[in-house]
């Protein structure tokens, strides 16, 4: 994008206008001092740089602002998926049992970024380390930790059943 020079156009308006004032006060004859326009302005100098803010200071993001209590319920969030296997609903519930309300604890489970799939398939492989599950049997379990009948199925699916 280019940019006009305002130092540039600013100096052509100031010598335009010493003209302007030199030929009015030319009355030598004794008549009226007359006014004229030594030109027009035909062209501005453009600029190949980056057009500058008239502003400063910090740039103030769109989204909307969140709570500390959001935040935290955000960092919590991330941190319970770093280690273990949750569903929407089951870490909704995990934040609101460490005292989130629910309102912050959905905030949180919805500003971050999880695939609930990946989820599933996680807890259906932990649930095979420790126990023997048949098909309809994990299915049914993770159905029972909050994921939908898609994602425990995928999650089945997964883990080799």
């Amino acid at each position: 994008m280019t940019t006009y020079s305002i130092k540039t156009a600013a100096g052509m308006l100031l010598a335009l206008g010493a003209v302007v004032l030199w030929t009015a006060s030319e009355g030598v004859d004794g008549t009226a001092p007359s006014v004229q326009l030594a030109g027009a302005v035909t062209s501005i100098e453009e600029h190949d740089e980056p057009p500058t803010r008239a502003l400063s200071g910090p740039t103030v993001p769109l989204a909307p602002a969140s709570t500390a209590s959001q935040r935290n319920a955000v960092r919590a969030a991330e941190q319970y998926l770093d280690y273990s296997a949750f569903s929407r609903k089951g870490l909704i519930q995990q934040l609101e049992y460490e005292d989130f309300s629910t309102a912050d604890a959905t905030f949180a489970v919805d500003h971050i970024t999880v695939d609930w799939n990946q989820q599933a398939a996680k807890a259906a492989r932990a649930y095979l380390d420790y126990s023997a599950f048949s098909r309809g049997g994990l299915i049914e379990q993770l159905e029972y930790e909050g994921y939908t009948p898609a994602q425990a199925a995928y999650g089945a699916t997964a883990a080799g059943l």
